[in-house]
């Protein structure tokens, strides 16, 4: 699939659009002709970040606001063909830590962005970044979504309320929409000063600044997207008829283990680093779900979506991107 003639001058709304995917998102949006707003509350705990549209403040309009101001997104969404709601708090800690928060966010806003859809614009497509935390501890590797949904932690219940209203809302009052469940997503402007989006981040980071990092017990197995392809994804997902209603594994091109990410990390970096094994701290056992990798059978079959961007050289990219511009995301 070839989606890029379906955004040419098309209106196009993202929310999280200063964050990392958002970000990536909108430079490939702009380049196939599309109209693009991107919402982002700039709050500094959810990764939005002006450096991010560096070079393409031109081409983008940008609104700061807040996915929980109903008027502001019945208001936005107005007029736009199609809504990239990829806006969320993605901590799992912080979760744990402020749930009410995180139900604020990744649940009750998400219900109002799809009010002001159906009483302001019924005719957009929206895509929903759902995640694969919603699954829990794996019965069955790989994992395909016919999966019992057992989240581990408040951040994987609320997506998964988040998500199903997305689904909701398409069969019941038709506001075309589906759902990602998108697995570890890395590549350029992922946040890495901490690990509120990813542990890859803070091991990047570490990387970069020639700084050991911590490889917790190692042997846990994890697949990993280059954002490009997650963007692939969405983009095919938006474009498609097909994917109305339906819900998506996102995955890598191969499930690999921590000890040997940290390894290919190493080797991306020049041969450059070092990493020490520790045993998980505490409070990040009790929500762990050990081994993880998706069976993303059902979008290959059904979009013709699947990784192209081998994991190395995806390390190598996002590693050369931030030896360029970690000044920017510290």
């Amino acid at each position: 699939m070839n989606p890029a003639k379906s955004f040419r001058n098309k209106r196009v709304l993202i929310t999280g659009g200063l964050g990392f995917i958002g970000s990536n998102t909108a430079r490939r949006l702009v380049d196939y002709g599309a109209i693009v707003t991107l919402v982002d509350s700039l709050i500094p705990e959810y990764g939005g970040s002006l450096f991010n549209i560096n070079g393409l403040e031109d081409r983008v309009q940008v609104n700061i606001a807040d996915v929980r101001d109903r008027h502001s997104m019945a208001y936005l969404v107005q007029e736009q063909d199609y809504l990239f709601n990829l806006a969320g708090q993605t901590s799992h800690m912080d979760s744990m830590e402020d749930p009410y928060t995180d139900l604020e966010i990744n649940c009750l806003a998400q219900l109002s962005i799809l009010e002001a859809c159906r009483q302001h614009n019924p005719g957009i497509k929206v895509v929903f970044a759902s995640t694969r935390q919603m699954y829990g501890k794996p019965d069955y590797l790989p994992v395909n979504e016919k999966h019992l949904l057992r989240p581990v932690d408040v951040n994987g219940i609320n997506k998964m309320a988040g998500e199903w209203y997305h689904i909701l809302y398409n069969n019941v009052y038709g506001i075309r929409g589906t759902a990602l469940r998108l697995t570890n997503t890395y590549g350029p402007r992922m946040r890495i000063k901490d690990a509120r989006q990813t542990f890859l981040g803070v091991w990047i980071r570490l990387l970069v600044q020639e700084q050991p990092f911590e490889v917790w017990e190692g042997q846990q197995l994890r697949d990993f997207t280059f954002v490009e392809d997650a963007i692939d994804a969405l983009l095919f997902a938006a474009a498609s008829e097909r994917a109305n209603g339906r819900v998506f594994n996102l995955g890598g091109e191969r499930p690999v283990n921590l000890k040997e990410l940290a390894e290919l990390m190493i080797a991306a970096n020049n041969g450059k680093g070092h990493y020490h094994i520790r045993s998980f701290p505490s409070d990040r056992k009790r929500i762990d779900i050990g081994d993880y990798y998706a069976d993303y059978a059902c979008i290959s079959e059904m979009l013709g979506w699947q990784p192209r961007v081998t994991l190395e050289k995806g390390l190598a990219l996002t590693l050369d991107f931030f030896r360029q511009h970690l000044d920017n995301y510290l």
